[in-house]
């Protein structure tokens, strides 16, 4: 039988609750806004019923016969990870609440409550399901529309980085990943979670550059009604939104001081706040970033706390740029060759040897986003079936003409001078030059003498 739309499906609530009158008259109200509930009045019923269908929101109550409320708190959730709880109390404190909170309840609700109270609830846990489902069909609309890139790889140190990655996997630690634009690192996060005890839940991303300071704290950890002009209702974040899951931050150098404070404490407590709002809320998710900065510059300057990078980085990778992985070039080509040819239906493409040489001879200051993006513009673009350097940029075409590759019509000489213009073109100082080159300072500076005489 074909499993209901979740948009259309009535909100599936379990209230637990020994007193009677409680759980008939909640039972009706929950009933009246459209709800399906499921009512029992022990730890056992509860449970039981948990494991017979999956629910949204549990209303649970702090004094039961047989258990504590708070004691079965972390029960359900371990059924249900996603599951939002409500511990509901006539004896309510500020310890009580925190403690609530702690054990991962979603809210805390002293008795007596009205209608009014339930409906917001109701609403909350309604808005954080559309959020899921609406990050969950931006990600299949990622998926189908761009290439995800190849992950097998012949290169030793995209080897070794995968085989960290598949390690990292299995815990929760917070990862970051380093490198330059474009080199992949997202696709390193996606692959991070597919590979651990998360992979069923959310994964949602953020590219922190693109919110400012204010927008970024609003679209991170959510707001409350009237928090500033425009917000009209409360809207969780995307730390809600990921419960259970994984949370990537993309160039999160670029997160304001003010942010990098909350974000530091949400990495230590697991709770937040709202925009707006004084209640204290926590969520189980893991925390991936990514730079193509250097945060300890930025430590150093003042601009990034030195205790969240701590945090941050538990493991630390640093993913090499392609130029650095020439060996994966032609079979990166290849499968993107491969989705184009699906998605615009064209006969299965192929490389000339030509193409072949000016793009490996290229250096790739782009990285793996500028293969992509090459490749789609010559499988739209060219006419045959056999791409030739024609196909390419000029760029590219221009840069294969200017100087010898490897396996060219060149001598061992002409490619030395032209392998040590290359390196010494994208480092900053000779000493780093030389280092790349496996040779001593010296030794580089005869080399050069000898080429510019």
């Amino acid at each position: 039988m074909r499993e209901p739309d979740p948009a259309k499906r009535p909100l599936r609530v379990l209230v637990v609750d020994d007193e009677k009158n409680i759980l008939t008259t909640l039972s009706m109200c929950l009933e009246g806004m459209g709800c399906a509930v499921t009512a029992v009045s022990s730890k056992e019923s509860a449970l039981s019923a948990l494991r017979r269908q999956p629910f949204e929101l549990a209303f649970v109550d702090l004094r039961l016969k047989d258990s504590s409320g708070l004691d079965l708190l972390p029960l359900l959730l371990k059924e249900s990870p996603n599951l939002a709880a409500i511990l509901i109390t006539a004896y309510g404190t500020i310890e009580t609440a925190v403690q609530a909170i702690k054990r991962g309840a979603m809210d805390f609700l002293p008795k007596p409550f009205t209608p009014a109270q339930i409906r917001h609830v109701v609403e909350q846990v309604v808005e954080r399901q559309a959020m899921q489902r609406r990050v969950a069909d931006l990600e299949e609309q990622l998926r189908n529309a761009v290439p995800e890139v190849e992950l097998a790889s012949v290169s030793p140190k995209m080897v070794a980085i995968l085989d960290v990655i598949s390690r990292a996997a299995q815990s929760d630690a917070s990862v970051l990943l380093r490198g330059e634009s474009g080199v992949g690192k997202g696709v390193l996060a996606r692959t991070l979670h597919a590979h651990s005890a998360r992979a069923s839940q959310p994964f949602v991303m953020i590219n922190c550059p693109t919110l400012s300071g204010d927008l970024l704290a609003s679209e991170l950890f959510g707001h409350a009604r009237g928090a500033f002009t425009g917000a009209v209702r409360d809207q969780p974040g995307r730390v809600e939104a990921a419960q259970g899951g994984t949370l990537f931050l993309d160039e999160v150098s670029e997160i304001a001081p003010s942010l990098q404070a909350k974000l530091l404490r949400f990495l230590q407590e697991k709770e937040f706040e709202r925009v707006g709002e004084n209640q204290t809320r926590r969520a189980d998710v893991r925390i991936v970033t990514a730079t193509n900065r250097d945060l300890e510059e930025a430590v150093r300057r003042g601009r990034f706390r030195e205790d969240l990078l701590f945090r941050l980085n538990v493991i630390e990778l640093q993913i090499p740029p392609l130029r650095e992985r020439p060996e994966d070039i032609l079979p990166l080509c290849r499968h993107f060759l491969s989705f184009f040819q699906r998605t615009s239906g064209r006969p299965l493409l192929e490389l000339s040897k030509a193409a072949e040489s000016a793009l490996l001879s290229y250096p790739w200051p782009g990285n793996i986003r500028e293969l992509r993006n090459t490749i789609e513009r010559a499988s739209i673009l060219w006419p045959a079936q056999i791409i030739e350097p024609e196909a390419l940029p000029d760029r590219m075409v221009a840069h294969a003409q200017a100087g010898p590759s490897l396996g060219g019509n060149c001598s061992l000489e002409e490619l030395e001078r032209e392998h040590i213009r290359r390196v010494l073109l994208r480092c900053k100082t000779q000493e780093e030059a030389a280092a790349v080159l496996g040779i001593d300072s010296s030794t580089l500076w005869r080399k050069r003498r000898k080429t510019e005489s």
